[in-house]
């Protein structure tokens, strides 16, 4: 194991490690220390009482996020690949192989748990020292990974996409592959707008007959065409909804023609009484 650590002064330089109270921060320091070369720490409790920190100091690097905690009491450094940067001959893996196996480490080098709620993790190929293997979220009766990214609810929103199958033809998702362009396009779906405007989207699927299959050609809304980035917006918008779809449009000016023709009929009476 490594004698030096580094820090990246984005993290302790930032605003949130800053309003820290000085016992978190050097917890912290301490805790990055003695880590090894994974980052991985077995006796944070030893190094919080070394340190004279409190059980609150380490809660709040937890909750900050600048921690992550496991049920066996191990500990990881979150930013710890972007705080250090170990060359091939010196590193030692980590031995806690349990804990790292529920880890992913994302494009800013930052470790991200899984969310275990009901859920576990399909990995394909072990987590490496640098990147993960490719995971597969698996939808319907299997269990899921939600990792790579730290935002909601790519399950609610797989969930809620599947839940369109109850009462329409809409296919619902089996699996998606992190590696795969259905799993670009809805996180990039979920950047460039929300995760609520996606579920918004969704229920706006559920207001459109023409999407559901209502239309000349029988054409199904999928969610591969769902998520590109030219038809989202469409959808969110509810360009396809009834009531402003196509058969909306046609029942909306309808309805002002009738208005037109009763107007009309107003002034041609309003003519001959007045024997124009």
């Amino acid at each position: 194991m490594a004698e030096r650590r580094m820090f990246a002064k984005t993290i302790i330089d930032s605003d949130i490690f800053l309003d820290l109270p000085l016992t978190a921060q050097a917890l912290y320091f301490h805790l990055s220390m003695r880590a090894d070369d994974d980052g991985f720490v077995n006796n944070p409790k030893k190094i919080q009482r070394m340190t004279g920190a409190s059980d609150d100091d380490c809660k709040l690097l937890i909750a900050k996020k600048f921690l992550i905690a496991f049920e066996s009491g191990v500990i990881v450094i979150k930013h710890w690949k972007m705080h250090n940067y170990i060359q091939t001959d010196r590193y030692k893996p980590t031995v806690y192989n349990e804990e790292k196996a529920t880890l992913s480490i994302d494009e800013n080098k930052m470790y991200t748990q899984c969310i275990q709620n009901g859920y576990i993790m399909d990995t394909q190929d072990s987590i490496g020292k640098d990147s993960i293997g490719k995971d597969i979220l698996t939808f319907s009766n299997e269990k899921v990974c939600q990792s790579k990214i730290d935002r909601p609810d790519i399950e609610t929103l797989v969930n809620a996409w599947n839940s369109l199958f109850e009462d329409t033809a809409i296919k619902p998702i089996s699996k998606i592959s992190y590696n795969s362009t259905r799993y670009k396009s809805l996180i990039a779906r979920i950047k460039e707008y929300s995760a609520d405007d996606v579920l918004k989207a969704i229920d706006n699927i559920r207001q459109s007959d023409f999407l559901k299959g209502n239309n000349d050609k029988g054409w199904i809304i999928t969610f591969d065409w769902f998520v590109k980035p030219n038809n989202f917006p469409k959808v969110l918008e509810g360009n396809y909804c009834n009531s402003v779809g196509m058969a909306g449009a046609q029942t909306k000016k309808k309805s002002e023609y009738n208005e037109f023709m009763a107007e009309l009929a107003t002034i041609r009476e309003r003519s001959i009484d007045n024997g124009d």
